[in-house]
């Protein structure tokens, strides 16, 4: 009998993260990204994103969320909200359907992951502006579509110009130890959990 092929959706909740994992279908061939070019999302937003990708009879749905958009309500219980009500895989045995659903966060926000290609950091930033001065002191960056088109893939400038993945998932790795031992609420990433998984597919 054969092997299901596992099929992953990841859904971001703007232009960084998707023209960041589009940039790295040659390494995961298996991904889909969606949607193709992503407004800001709201968390109702990326609820009916999931429940379409639920639909559609996606696997696995990995979602990607910026922190800094969800200090404060009403964002933060929305998001609470929502993670709660996926805490369990989706099981629509009858439709075919099972879907695993998971969030993958960080703060500030995703910029953080792609300093992580370049060295390790656990600063406190006060906005995003800071966190793009650090990257912009390691590589140029602008968040930008226009710039996103012209590096021809995110993770292949990030590599081109002395950033490394796997530099980039174990700094991410040391950021959530650090917060899970309490030293800090902010400053990590959880994408180098989701690249390992990615990775496992």
């Amino acid at each position: 009998m054969g092997t299901l092929r596992q099929t992953a959706l990841v859904l971001g909740e703007g232009p960084s993260e998707f023209f960041y994992f589009k940039s790295l279908c040659d390494v995961f061939k298996h991904l889909t990204i969606k949607p193709d070019y992503p407004k800001h999302t709201t968390i109702k937003e990326l609820e009916t994103k999931i429940s379409d990708g639920v639909a559609m009879g996606y696997n696995r749905i990995f979602c990607i969320v910026d922190m800094d958009t969800k200090a404060v309500d009403p964002e933060r219980s929305q998001y609470q909200k929502l993670k709660a009500k996926y805490a369990e895989p989706v099981s629509k045995p009858r439709k075919g359907i099972y879907c695993k659903v998971e969030f993958f966060e960080t703060h500030r926000c995703t910029e953080l992951f792609f300093l992580y290609y370049f060295r390790y950091t656990s600063r406190q930033y006060k906005n995003q502006s800071s966190l793009l001065k650090d990257l912009n002191r390691c590589v140029k960056y602008q968040k930008t579509i226009d710039f996103f088109v012209k590096s021809k893939g995110l993770h292949g400038y990030f590599e081109r110009n002395g950033g490394n993945l796997n530099e980039a998932v174990a700094n991410a790795n040391r950021s959530v130890d650090e917060k899970q031992k309490g030293d800090r609420e902010y400053t990590y990433s959880e994408l180098g959990r989701l690249i390992k998984i990615m990775k496992e597919l």
